[in-house]
């Protein structure tokens, strides 16, 4: 089958498009003729083996364990391991390719890819695969940290990096929530959030959101670009904080240790500074997350919004278009 393939960690660029074998699912996985598969910072980190540490997290320490990158896929069911019981060939599926973590390659930019049966959930008809393949490891973040019972009916919450994957995701689950949600971004990315539903748009380049005057009941932070010092003073007395940890494909965040340093310190306050607990360090439960995530995307509940797309050759173009930053939107491979 075709692939892109990475020999070692470094540049975008080195990744090459080639033959390789196709892979056999295991007995409790799905192997899927793959139509669509998304990119996402996590990608980027893999390819690049920044921060350093994530080689001793699965990916391999020398070099990639596993030479195809990508995580993210919809596509359809070509064979099933004999374990599997809830897919059959023929069925129409989106998919997170990793066991685990999301910090490893996992075989999605391919013809053919496997994934275990509890990371794949069917697509629902009234979505195309492009729009499939961008749901599995954002919507997954989303959901796990923002769940139901953080944002009750009326809360005033801040979405902070609310155009990228798993801020729209955050923006559109607190709106089903029955959340006022303010959306924070670029400006060429404002138009966006507000079809998504944003009940009001901050311009980070010309509003800091910490120095208004304004408090909310929830900040969900995906960038992290305020010290908890600085959040605490948008937070109400009895507000919640969550930090996903995006660090600018780089450009923010400890070149060996990433954003772990800062999420390790948050823990540790945790103890004593109630707006940083509610958290789970448990493994999200994937087959329950999953068909809460397409259940909305079948009612129009959760869209997914898309900026482009690439043939899966042209995947290295794809993964500096993403990392420019001019993308409003998500940026999916289309595998013939």
């Amino acid at each position: 089958m075709k692939a892109i393939v990475q020999d070692h960690y470094g540049s975008i660029n080195d990744l090459r498009f080639a033959e390789v074998p196709r892979p056999k699912p295991a007995d409790d996985a799905v192997l899927i003729k793959v139509r669509a598969a998304s990119l996402h910072p996590d990608v980027w980190h893999v390819v690049t083996g920044r921060p350093a540490v994530l080689r001793l997290m699965g990916a391999g320490v020398a070099r990639p364990k596993h030479q195809v990158p990508g995580t993210d896929v919809a596509g359809v069911v070509a064979a099933v391991g004999r374990a599997v019981l809830r897919f059959q060939p023929g069925d129409e599926v989106l998919a997170e390719t990793v066991r685990g973590v999301q910090w490893r390659n996992g075989g999605a930019f391919a013809e053919f890819a496997t994934a275990p049966e509890d990371g794949v959930a069917l697509k629902p008809t009234s979505v195309t695969f492009e729009e499939a393949a961008a749901v599995p490891t954002a919507g997954l973040i989303a959901l796990n940290n923002l769940p139901l019972r953080r944002v009750p009916r009326g809360s005033r919450v801040l979405v902070n990096g609310a155009a990228g994957g798993v801020g729209a995701f955050a923006v559109q689950l607190a709106k089903v929530y029955g959340a006022e949600v303010t959306a924070v971004d670029h400006p060429r990315k404002l138009d966006l959030v507000r079809s998504l539903g944003a009940d009001r748009t901050l311009d980070y380049t010309r509003d800091d959101f910490t120095r208004g005057g304004e408090q909310w009941d929830l900040i969900f932070d995906v960038p992290g670009n305020h010290s908890f010092r600085e959040i605490r003073r948008a937070l109400n007395p009895h507000g919640g904080y969550v930090l996903i940890g995006h660090d600018a494909f780089g450009a923010a965040g400890h070149s060996w240790l990433g954003s772990i340093p800062r999420m390790l310190g948050l823990m540790a306050r945790s103890a004593v500074t109630p707006a940083l607990r509610g958290g789970s360090l448990a493994p999200p439960d994937k087959p329950r997350l999953l068909s809460t995530l397409t259940q909305l995307m079948d009612t129009g509940q959760l869209r997914v919004v898309l900026d482009r797309t690439f043939p899966l050759a042209q995947t290295p173009a794809a993964l500096r278009y993403l990392t420019s930053g001019r993308a409003v939107g998500r940026v999916v491979i289309v595998v013939d």
